[in-house]
């Protein structure tokens, strides 16, 4: 399978939904998909996405905060975690678990702190208010085999302004996912979004 820099935001995604909502995303080419851990009752719907999926799939859950949680992902079958701050417990925790960590950074001490802990790469987050322009300045100082994804104000209209500033891929919300879309509607918003990425990243 081919692994695009790419993470689905499914956030409101409920268990009943959750498989089809995966496999869906999976035939159109994101094999990376985030639970939101304030959705309806999350970890159920990362047990249902483990069970449909084959293993190279990364399922985990986002809005990770704290330590017990980390350990309710790797017990639902998870293998990555992403955080819309810089914890260092929760990322030591999760890289403990052999999990994937993301956590969410803003500022140049923010990326060296969640370096120093283990992260496996970084997510901008919220993208919106840094830009290109912010990630350029600091993606000067960071280590250039650092992945660092745009989350929040990154999509398909923008990720060649953004790969020029150095981001290696992108977590996608509601222009991949919103509540009460069909597996057919989910899976033709995942097919234009990998075609956007795949035109930037060839």
């Amino acid at each position: 399978m081919t692994h695009r820099n790419l993470i689905a935001i499914l956030r409101g995604i409920t268990p009943p939904d959750a498989a089809a909502a995966a496999v869906a995303l999976v035939s159109a080419g994101i094999s990376r998909i985030e639970v939101p851990l304030n959705s309806p009752d999350p970890f159920a719907s990362i047990a249902a996405m483990v069970a449909a999926l084959p293993s190279d799939v990364e399922i985990g859950a986002g809005t990770v905060l704290t330590v017990d949680q980390v350990a309710n992902v790797r017990a639902a079958g998870g293998t990555l975690v992403v955080s819309p701050n810089c914890d260092p417990e929760v990322i030591a925790a999760t890289r403990a678990a052999g999990m994937a960590s993301w956590p969410g950074v803003m500022t140049p001490t923010e990326c060296f702190a969640a370096i120093k802990a283990g992260a496996t790469g970084l997510k901008l987050f919220p993208g919106n208010l840094l830009g290109p322009d912010g990630l350029k300045a600091i993606r000067a100082v960071l280590p250039k085999d650092l992945a660092v994804y745009a989350v929040g104000g990154a999509g398909p209209s923008n990720f060649a302004e953004w790969a020029k500033a150095g981001a290696n891929g992108f977590g996608i919300g509601t222009a991949v996912y919103i509540p009460g879309l069909t597996t057919a509607e989910i899976h033709s918003r995942a097919v234009q979004i990998v075609a956007a990425y795949d035109a930037v990243f060839p």
